[in-house]
């Protein structure tokens, strides 16, 4: 399974990497960013790492190409 940090809304607050660091860290931008996938041992942590984001950056998928779009009708990836 895979998590999609949009960067653009990130406001850096580490959250996700408090909750779930085997799956988000702060990026040298000073971001978060997902550096690897999960399974399902983690998934309740990465779960609670995107519903604890303060601005909903955080896309969590099925699919190991997620096409990072989002929240968009046009999404082809299976999201939670």
């Amino acid at each position: 399974m895979k998590a999609v940090v949009d960067k653009s809304l990130c406001v850096a607050c580490g959250a996700c990497a408090d909750t779930c660091p085997w799956v988000f860290r702060m990026g040298a931008d000073g971001l978060a960013e997902a550096y690897r996938g999960f399974g399902r041992t983690e998934l309740d942590a990465a779960e609670d790492a995107a519903q604890d984001c303060p601005v909903g950056a955080i896309t969590l998928s099925r699919s190991s190409s997620c096409c990072r779009l989002r929240r968009s009708k046009s999404c082809r990836c299976r999201s939670f």
